[in-house]
Parts: C-alpha cells; sequence; structure tokens
C-alpha cells in the first residue's frame, strides 16, 4: 500500500499537451498514457489535485469563465474514464497581467505553496504522504519548498529544466510518474 495518500498534477504539459494557453475545448489533448495514470492513482485509493497557473487570465487571453468550462469539459472526460479528481486548484493571477483584478504577486501561483497548502490544512496531511508532478520548474520548486516527493515530466518543458532541477524524480511523462510512485511509495 502506497504512503502517499495525495498527487498534486500540474495541467499544461503534464496532463494535457501544452499549446499556447490552452483554454478551448477543441485545443485540448490528453497526452498518451494520462487516462491510465489517473486510473492507477484512482484504483490505488489516491486523492488527486489538479494544480495549474493560468496567467492567460490574468493577461487577457481568455477569460476566467472559459477556463472554468474547459475544467468542467476535461472533468467530464475524466469521470466517464472512472477517474476521481477531488479538484482542480488554479492560480489566475500574473504580476505583469493586464486586467486589473487578476494582476499581483500572489502566494497560490506556483512556485508559490498557498493552494497547496491550503489542501494540506484542511486535509491534516503531512508533506510524506504527497507527491507532486509537473513539467516545470515552477511545479519542482512549489513542491520541493513544502518537502514533498517531487517528478519533473518530459512532457511539455520538462526537457528545458532536466539538467538543473531539484526534482526528486525525472520521467518520461506522468504515467512513468505515477508507476514509479505506486512502487516505491
Amino acid at each position: 500500500m502506497s504512503r502517499v495518500k495525495t498527487v498534486f498534477l500540474d495541467r499544461d504539459g503534464t496532463i494535457n499537451y501544452e499549446r499556447n494557453y490552452v483554454h478551448k475545448i477543441e485545443d485540448f489533448e490528453l497526452i498518451p498514457g494520462t487516462l491510465e495514470a489517473l486510473r492507477l492513482l484512482t484504483d490505488c485509493n489516491i486523492k488527486i489535485y489538479i494544480i495549474t497557473n493560468q496567467a492567460g487570465i490574468a493577461r487577457g487571453y481568455y477569460k476566467e469563465k472559459q477556463f472554468l468550462d474547459l475544467t468542467r469539459y476535461m472533468l467530464s472526460c475524466f469521470d466517464k474514464n472512472r477517474c476521481k479528481i477531488e479538484k482542480v486548484l488554479y492560480c489566475p493571477h500574473h504580476p505583469d497581467g493586464t486586467i486589473p483584478e487578476y494582476t499581483r504577486k500572489c502566494q497560490c501561483r506556483k512556485p508559490g505553496t498557498k493552494l497547496i497548502e491550503d489542501v494540506m490544512d484542511k486535509e491534516k496531511l503531512n508533506a510524506n504522504e504527497i507527491a507532486l508532478v509537473g513539467d516545470r520548474d515552477s511545479d519542482v520548486e512549489a513542491g520541493f519548498k513544502l518537502g514533498l516527493t517531487t517528478y519533473l515530466v518530459l512532457t511539455g518543458y520538462g526537457r528545458e529544466y532536466q539538467n538543473d532541477t531539484r526534482a526528486d524524480y525525472i520521467k518520461p511523462d506522468m504515467l512513468s510518474a505515477v508507476k514509479h510512485l505506486i512502487q516505491n511509495f
């Protein structure tokens, strides 16, 4: 039985292909192995949270409603495939945004840790019970700051960071990361 009880997954570049601020359903495409990885986690009773920076909202590239519509579509796809997602956590902020209500420095934008800490507090989780999987240094840094087990995946932007990362593990994709996590933790 895995000692990891919860996994935080980045969205763009980890779950789905990174395509310049994905916010339309027609641009949303899962990376191969995503559904299998999510089913493995679900079958092992590991809680799944998706945590995503959505700077495109602050920059005015798309509205928060468009993000939420895409999120509903994504969750519907996961539900149809027996993949249980606890919640999608997102940060709509960016310090260089163009939409005033979203333009600010915050602690919820990765590598900030507020969204993760809120779940840890609510679920009474210890750092050694959590893993984080992402394709950017900001994902890894958020996990590193909290002492989580971190995985850098080489999908999305992962290859740019593989030679200079504090990730505990580097894996080709999320499915490889999840299989490693289940076998070793």
